[in-house]
């Protein structure tokens, strides 16, 4: 935990709250939760309220006047407030419910500082908006991306919102792509933060603008403050009008991918 005080940077508060979030998932993990649901096959589980709770602790503690939109709560404090946080407190549930591993953390200030933790590896990803870091074993390294695994993460899950003019099945089936790259499909937005740290050569996703959700306003800040390329399925910058994320660890895998997309 963090102390209350204002001089505490964004950065720590990001990465103390999503390291508290990513404490409640491994610790309920395994167990048999009450599910949530939402409707439309999405559901939230007690692991993801919990996680949501410990995470706007830490943020109401160090900073009381901001306000925090969770996926689960939804919006707390004033909609126009100067400083808002973004909190996905268990992005990649499905996974979670059956036992898998693959899943992540997310908290960002908006057009601030973010964090991405790893609740199984005890990695956190975080940025102060200008540099980015993964901290392991309490130790804090560059993150340093690179396209040499040739591993690109494409999400596979609705809403389609650009077909028929976009569909990632396509993209996975396209001779250049099949020759270059390698597919992976993790079904949550910590392959985002894997781009950022060379895990990942890139990730595509359908969708409109992405850089106000919870589920990818993290991993996005991650990413530029890493140095990846980030811009939406029709290479235009994102934003408002934003399409989609593709995001990659250098221009040539960018301009790779987009090719192929455009063809």
């Amino acid at each position: 935990m963090i102390n209350s005080s204002a001089s505490s940077e964004d950065s720590v508060v990001a990465t103390a709250a999503a390291s508290a979030g990513a404490d409640v998932v491994r610790s309920l993990y395994g167990r048999r939760l009450t599910r949530i649901d939402k409707g439309a096959g999405d559901f939230a589980t007690a692991a993801d309220v919990e996680a949501e709770k410990a995470i706007v602790d830490v943020i109401r503690a160090a900073r009381p006047d901001d306000a925090v939109v969770g996926e689960e709560g939804g919006q707390q404090g004033t909609a126009d407030a100067a400083r808002q946080w973004l909190v996905d407190p268990l992005c990649g549930t499905l996974n979670y419910a059956v036992g898998s591993m693959l899943v992540a953390v997310n908290v960002a200030l908006r057009d601030g500082a973010a964090a991405v933790a790893d609740p199984f590896s005890g990695e956190v990803f975080f940025t102060d908006g200008t540099s980015a870091w993964v901290r392991r074993d309490g130790v804090d390294e560059p993150l340093a991306p690179t396209s040499a695994t040739s591993l690109v993460d494409v999400n596979l899950d609705p809403p389609f919102i650009n077909r028929p003019g976009f569909r990632a099945v396509d993209l996975l089936a396209h001779p250049a792509f099949v020759e270059r790259f390698r597919p992976r499909v993790v079904s949550t937005t910590l392959a985002l933060a894997w781009v950022a740290a060379g895990k990942r050569a890139a990730y595509v996703t359908d969708g409109a603008d992405l850089t106000g959700s919870v589920h990818f306003a993290a991993g996005i800040a991650l990413c530029r403050a890493a140095g990846c390329v980030v811009t939406g399925i029709d290479g235009a910058p994102t934003g408002a009008e934003g399409r989609g994320l593709v995001v990659a660890a250098d221009a040539e895998t960018h301009g790779q991918l987009m090719s192929m997309i455009r063809s």
